[in-house]
């Protein structure tokens, strides 16, 4: 009877042993790893490696190629948290309005979320690779009759086309959800108050939303800081490492260059970086959530 109880009593902390033992191996144990192999000069091909301390984040400082990528992936995330909440949320409050078919419209913006990334990335690879052109040549627009994604000038705006294109999906349905969480007794009084919709806009539904914004803003910064399978898919890294992410640079110098003590060194400096943003992001949106 004493052994029930006890089974009774401490069966529950099995279910919380159970994912902190999964966290512990498969996120915790691989950091640290990462974070010794990041101080030696391991190339990954074979057992021995040589302790060398920080040589590798020095070294990182004077790498063009990282100098090239963090610019590239910062503007990359800017133009992701801007793009993801200016048009998911005016494309949420569209959907939000009792019009015929909505329903259709919401399943057709959500859509391309189901897709896989990296198909998604071959699929519209040879959309600018032949598509494009061939349409432009024929309606005769000259802007358009070559790849874009080949352009240097034109890449970025390539990308960031196909990265909202799917994942504009989830911003959609989170705000379209907050907006469907705030209390039609509010907008009816604002309505009553000769409120336009303006200052609905600005005074009810942005800080009913802000919970979503911070959540999305999350999303995207993950999504635009270790961005790989789109942009390995669509341009490789190119033109001329134009299009090179952070994540990306990762795998080229583990994989391609032999160099992991180096690649762990960048996935540290990139873990810090998405650490440090993401809290200051929460301690922000806690300030001015609506109470």
């Amino acid at each position: 009877m004493r052994q029930k109880g006890i089974i009774n009593r401490y069966w529950a902390y099995l279910f919380i042993a159970i994912p902190i033992m999964l966290q512990l191996i498969f996120f915790y144990l691989p950091m640290l790893q990462g974070f010794f192999y990041s101080l030696t000069d391991w190339t990954g091909l074979t057992s021995d490696y040589h302790f060398i301390g920080f040589a590798n984040f020095q070294q990182i400082a004077k790498d063009e190629k990282f100098l090239t990528s963090i610019g590239f992936t910062f503007l990359f995330t800017l133009a992701l948290i801007i793009c993801e909440i200016a048009i998911g949320m005016g494309i949420a409050r569209l959907l939000n309005r009792k019009l015929r078919g909505v329903g259709i419209f919401r399943v057709a913006y959500f859509f391309p979320a189901v897709l896989s990334t990296v198909t998604l990335g071959l699929i519209f690879k040879q959309v600018f690779n032949y598509g494009i052109p061939q349409l432009a040549e024929t309606l005769g627009w000259s802007s358009l009759d070559q790849n874009l994604l080949a352009n240097e000038r034109t890449v970025f705006w390539g990308v960031l086309f196909v990265a909202l294109w799917q994942g504009i999906a989830m911003p959609v349905v989170i705000f379209l959800a907050g907006l469907q969480s705030i209390p039609q007794e509010v907008l009816e009084a604002a309505s009553i108050d000769g409120a336009s919709a303006r200052q609905t806009f600005q005074h009810i539904e942005v800080p009913y939303l802000l919970p979503s914004i911070s959540m999305i803003f999350i999303m995207a910064l993950k999504s635009g800081l270790t961005a790989f399978d789109l942009i390995y898919a669509l341009t490789g890294g190119g033109p001329a490492d134009k299009t090179t992410t952070l994540g990306l640079l990762v795998y080229n110098y583990a994989f391609k260059n032999n160099q992991y003590g180096y690649a762990n060194a960048i996935a540290m400096v990139l873990f810090i970086l998405i650490a440090i943003i993401s809290m200051l992001q929460i301690n922000l949106s806690k300030k001015h959530q609506v109470g």
